[in-house]
């Protein structure tokens, strides 16, 4: 389960309130969480098949230059040149459903249909290395382009937490969370 300080950091990081949690995924190192575990379900039986979901700005951002910088491309040519890393790919698609059907059979709904894809393109093509890296993180040394990814990234964690979340005026319990502005680290 995730406690009610990991939902209003998962909130601040969205920018809105987080649907189907399960459970913290990963966590920065800095403390607070960065990929968490979705259900296969929303409350409302909608299908939602990304079982591990990015939640850190800083993170998807360092990502998100990445993929600006066309390192989808080069690792889309190389899955239709090496079959090492393509067994390795088709692994980690087969790794990513099972644990999505594992989810959904322990949350006592019905897995997603078959053919359903899994995350990022796996495993025909590469298309978003947010999903790659969220599982890799989650599952460390299970998705080889998210490791590549995750290895080129620069340390987005070390400039501090992404949101602080305080506790609520007159409470020492969990609160609300506030987002800070990447360019002067003041709360909005």
């Amino acid at each position: 389960m995730i406690d009610e300080r990991d939902t209003a950091a998962v909130a601040a990081q969205l920018g809105r309130e987080p649907r189907g949690l399960r459970r913290v995924a990963y966590r920065c190192p800095c403390g607070l969480p960065a990929v968490i575990e979705t259900a296969p379900r929303l409350p409302d039986g909608t299908p939602f098949p990304t079982l591990f979901y990015l939640t850190c700005p800083k993170a998807a951002s360092a990502i998100g230059s990445l993929e600006g910088e066309g390192t989808m491309r080069g690792m889309q040519e190389r899955l239709g040149d090496d079959p090492g890393l393509k067994a390795g790919y088709d692994a980690a698609h087969d790794d990513y459903l099972a644990r999505r059907d594992e989810a959904a059979r322990e949350d006592g709904v019905e897995p997603l249909p078959a053919g359903t894809q899994s995350a990022g393109g796996m495993p025909e093509r590469v298309k978003c290395l947010h999903a790659l890296v969220a599982h890799e993180l989650a599952v460390p040394g299970v998705n080889p382009f998210g490791r590549e990814a995750l290895d080129a990234l620069p340390e987005w964690w070390r400039s501090g937490p992404c949101v602080c979340v305080t506790p609520e005026p007159g409470t020492a319990g969990p609160g609300t969370a506030e987002t800070e502005t990447a360019e002067t680290g003041e709360a909005r």
